[in-house]
């Protein structure tokens, strides 16, 4: 797709971080946006400060972890627009950190109801009608970088990436399968400043775990180490520009790849390139025993 003007984007995790960003990149390229979030305010916030830019608009406020609210949101972008060229399957969710034994079912069920199951309903709902429309089209599923490597105490987050890595490979060679004018992106962010750190603000209530969350390996605050969203949204764009599927932010997340693809060829044990905060957090897991 080189032409994005008059054309109609729907991005899941539209509030706040890379869904935020990719909405302004875009509007900035004459794209109708259509933002859906479960956090309400912040979504209506970015549907007003979108529109006073003088960009076509429209926030509607949506569980991605539930069909019939995807089927809701499928419904509102028909009536506004009849038709969605670009759709970023972006909302997600992380646990709190720790050993795979301290984690409970409540932590599992959202987080992969979210990141999982939250990508599977928007392709469900919005895929069928892309292709009918034998149109120019284009979907970008945010995974991570975490979804091509392994590690100690992000176990649930990991599983929940490496599975939408694998279903959206998966539907790449599907849709080339069939001449599909709709591609597919796979986007693998590395550290990015966004606010996912802080996921328990949108747990849901009946979800909501009653064991202390983990210490978290990186700092809780929207200040994190890595890139801006900004930049992450200008990836996508010349992603979909040229119809590339692996979406990296940068070569540091490749090192890691690159050593798990060496382990498994030779048949080795698994390594990990550890950082200092996760030494830390090994050895506070060692003391603790």
């Amino acid at each position: 797709m080189k032409n994005f003007s008059g054309r109609v984007a729907v991005i899941t995790g539209a509030a706040s971080g890379i869904g935020r960003a990719m909405a302004f990149r875009f509007a900035a390229e004459g794209m109708k946006t259509v933002l859906a979030d479960v956090e309400v305010a912040p979504l209506l916030l970015v549907e007003n400060e979108l529109r006073q830019q003088g960009a076509t608009a429209l926030a509607v406020p949506t569980d991605v972890s539930k069909l019939e609210s995807l089927e809701a949101l499928k419904e509102r972008v028909l009536s506004a627009y009849g038709a969605v060229h670009v759709l970023c399957n972006n909302a997600g969710v992380n646990a709190p950190e720790g050993p795979l034994w301290e984690r409970t079912i409540d932590d599992w069920e959202w987080v992969l109801n979210v990141n999982l199951w939250g990508t599977v309903h928007g392709l469900h709902s919005f895929l069928p009608l892309m292709l009918a429309a034998r149109e120019e089209g284009h979907i970008v599923n945010t995974a991570s970088r975490d979804g091509f490597i392994a590690g100690p105490l992000l176990g649930i987050y990991r599983a929940s990436k490496h599975a939408v890595v694998s279903l959206t490979e998966t539907l790449y060679f599907e849709l080339a399968m069939i001449g599909s004018k709709v591609k597919v992106s796979l986007l693998c962010p590395g550290l990015v400043q966004t606010r996912i750190r802080q996921s328990e603000r949108n747990r849901p209530t009946e979800l909501r775990s009653t064991q202390q969350p983990g210490t978290s390996v990186l700092p809780q605050t929207g200040d994190s180490p890595g890139i801006s969203p900004d930049q992450v949204a200008d990836h996508v764009i010349n992603a979909i520009r040229n119809e590339r599927f692996y979406v990296f932010t940068g070569d540091q997340e490749k090192v890691h790849i690159q050593a798990r693809s060496e382990w498994i060829m030779a048949e080795r044990n698994p390594t990990f390139l550890e950082s200092r905060a996760m030494r830390l957090r090994r050895l506070q897991l060692m003391r603790a025993q």
